[in-house]
């Protein structure tokens, strides 16, 4: 049985639920668990009465943190939400002492499934859930930049007036204002990206792919549906067992930090290396330097 628990009925959690019960997911149970125990009730009985319409007849209801021992993921998306004008590492201090009661109330039940980390900062929370549940670091899989390489196969399909998905290109490092996009390995069917853009405009769409949350968060005041997106191509990854490359933050050393990796019911099976060129392997070591800095104190 797939059951799936959602920690946090905020507009992430919420924009994950409502995506599970849209696609054709293999979800036979899905659990909400929020610190306000009456809005999980009732986010569940409004999912309930999509189900007629839904391709999957999943069982949804409100729950505690029992409902995590047998659960195959556990998605947390609990924490404080980023406001305008700050950036994603400022949500550390806000954020380490939720996830560090909530690892301990889920752990206590004996789970053994995947944790699925949504939480801001996303490669700091990733690690500390692997630091707290002591799990192995394959079932701990972080969104990563799995988000900001939709954005960018968006931004290229358009430009291009292409299928996104017929875009290979990745953005790496930090879910945050360090990450960059591998140009040198970005593909276009066949032909590499490198030969059809100008360094002012790949510059220009790094930079439109880096800002995007802000501009949404200072628009509507979250992001949700892509990154809700997101976590569904990984819980399908997980579930079907499928051997799919996705950009996650996955342990490194000492850390978690995004890079393509292989994503199977076992979580994490292997990160791929990529062949970058000097200038991105300095912005990868930049990048790799400030989740160092920001890890070592949680």
């Amino acid at each position: 049985m797939n059951k799936i628990v959602i920690i946090g009925c905020g507009n992430v959690g919420m924009s994950y639920a409502y995506a599970l019960v849209n696609q054709k997911c293999p979800v036979d149970e899905l659990v909400l668990i929020d610190k306000n125990h009456n809005k999980a009730e009732g986010e569940a009985m409004d999912l309930n009465h999509s189900i007629p319409y839904s391709p999957n007849n999943i069982i949804i209801k409100a729950g505690n943190y029992s409902d995590c021992k047998n659960a195959k993921i556990v998605m947390i998306a609990a924490g404080a939400n980023q406001n305008t004008g700050e950036t994603r590492l400022d949500l550390i201090s806000k954020n380490l002492d939720i996830f560090k009661n909530i690892i301990k109330q889920v752990m206590n039940t004996k789970f053994n499934g995947i944790f699925l980390i949504a939480t801001n900062p996303v490669d700091v929370m990733s690690y500390i859930t692997y630091k707290y549940s002591k799990l192995p670091a394959s079932k701990i899989v972080g969104t990563g930049t799995s988000l900001d390489t939709a954005r960018l196969r968006y931004i290229l399909s358009k430009k291009f007036e292409i299928l996104p998905q017929n875009v290979h290109a990745y953005v790496l490092g930090e879910h945050g204002d360090s990450e960059f996009v591998a140009w040198s390995s970005a593909m276009i069917g066949s032909v590499k990206i490198d030969t059809l853009l100008s360094e002012s405009e790949k510059s220009q769409i790094s930079k439109e792919v880096r800002e995007s949350a802000y501009k949404i968060i200072e628009k509507k005041g979250n992001t949700s549906y892509g990154i809700g997106m997101c976590l569904v191509r990984i819980t399908n990854a997980i579930l079907n067992d499928e051997n799919a490359i996705i950009t996650v933050s996955a342990f490194d050393k000492n850390i978690y930090i995004s890079s393509p990796c292989i994503i199977n019911r076992k979580g994490i099976k292997r990160r791929l290396k990529i062949e970058l060129t000097l200038k991105e392997q300095e912005f990868y070591n930049k990048s790799r330097a400030i989740i160092e800095d920001t890890t070592k104190n949680v």
